[in-house]
């Protein structure tokens, strides 16, 4: 067994001497620790040769990102000597060479580099080294986001925009995303993300733009958080203008309606506020407004034989305005159409057709019967 420890130790450090190749007798866990501040932080290093077959000696040094560089520790299989401005704030693991830092600020970022020399026992003279560089990030953990809206109160679509805030009271390195009704926003012609997405602007507020905004932050060292969510009130409309009726036949902007039946109409639009509601009669060659709101209540025996009418919707904070015309034809819509009795119940045309079919057999029972077995012939037969 130890003749094969030797043989692959003697074969890695010829590799390494021929080719500069590296058989990985150092292992580093990590070349990227995202560091908490105020927390600790190992910087662990794993020997994959066996420490009692080998001298070692080497060295941590840190280099700050404005390429300040230090060394913090010399050490060998025995003893370390520890830079004194560190005695307090590194601690020295033997003897694997790990290195803890016991409590994270902003100045332990950067990069932090192990130099190791090697030289096996039964390999004298040669010297085997090992390195390795292991960059640090130190962040502050993220607070919950807090988000504000310009300007505060509802908008008009097509004439306002919109610009929303995100900020934290703690937190470094922070990515900031933006959702609507829990939905990721991305950049359109319409959104602007700038300052590092810390802030959204809607250029200009349309009516899908309506709903509840949140913010999420979050950095390294924390999971995201999200933020209160903030309604966005949007004024617009009226769309889709569209009149409908329950009773009567309806093909396409013509309704036709029995004489005599009473007919409701409803007006609809989506608007936001709602909207105000005009009916305007435009028979007899002249417009007339008849009422006002979302119904209009029409007696057909009132009316010629042929009517026009529009509804007009109006929304008083947009300004904007729809229209919507149709026909109105008073004519009997045939068998195949209930009528309508002077209480409101309807009919059934198979109902009429019963009773009819009754009467007309019970009356022919009936002479059936009186030629069979006439009185005046039953009351001889008795008598004779």
């Amino acid at each position: 067994m130890e003749a094969t420890k030797t043989t692959v130790l003697c074969f890695c450090s010829v590799l390494f001497f021929l080719t500069d190749v590296s058989c990985e007798l150092v292992h580093v866990r990590s070349l990227v620790h995202f560091g908490t501040e105020g927390r600790p932080l190992l910087l662990s290093v794993d020997a994959r040769f066996p420490l009692e077959e080998a001298e070692i000696q080497g060295t941590w040094s840190h280099t700050k990102l404005n390429g300040a560089r230090t060394t913090l520790v010399s050490f060998n299989k025995e003893s370390e000597i520890m830079n004194m401005m560190y005695l307090k704030h590194l601690r020295f693991r033997h003897p694997n060479a790990s290195l803890l830092i016991v409590k994270l600020n902003k100045d332990d970022e950067g990069y932090y580099h192990l130099s190791l020399n090697i030289e096996f026992y039964n390999q004298t003279g040669l010297i085997i080294k090992e390195e390795r560089t292991i960059y640090v990030t130190v962040d502050e953990p993220v607070s919950t986001p807090v988000i504000e809206k310009k300007p505060s109160y509802a908008v008009i679509e097509d004439k306002a925009n919109v610009t929303w805030t995100c900020s934290v009271e703690k937190g470094t390195r922070v990515v900031f995303q933006w959702l609507r009704d829990n939905a990721a926003l991305t950049h359109s012609k319409r959104y602007h993300f700038i300052q590092d997405n810390s802030t959204l602007l809607i250029s200009p507020v349309r009516k899908e733009d309506k709903g509840t905004y949140r913010c999420a932050a979050s950095n390294p060292v924390s999971q995201i958080r999200k933020s209160r969510g903030v309604e966005l009130n949007v004024y617009y409309g009226p769309y889709n203008l569209e009149v409908n009726s329950g009773q009567g036949l309806r093909t396409g902007e013509v309704f036709t309606i029995n004489p005599g039946e009473l007919v409701y109409f409803e007006c609809q639009a989506d608007s936001n506020p709602p909207n105000s509601y005009v009916w305007i009669s435009k028979s007899r060659n002249a417009t007339q407004i008849i009422t006002e709101g979302p119904r209009l209540e029409v007696l057909s025996y009132k009316l010629a034989q042929t009517e026009e009418y529009m509804c007009r919707a109006f929304n008083n904070v947009t300004k904007k305005q729809d229209e919507a015309q149709f026909t109105l034809v008073v004519a009997s819509l045939g068998t195949g159409k209930e009528k309508y009795t002077h209480d409101g119940k309807s009919v059934s045309p198979l109902a009429v057709i019963a009773v009819c079919s009754s009467f007309i057999i019970g009356f022919m029972l009936l002479f059936l019967l009186r030629t069979i077995c006439h009185p005046k012939r039953v009351l001889m037969s008795i008598y004779n």
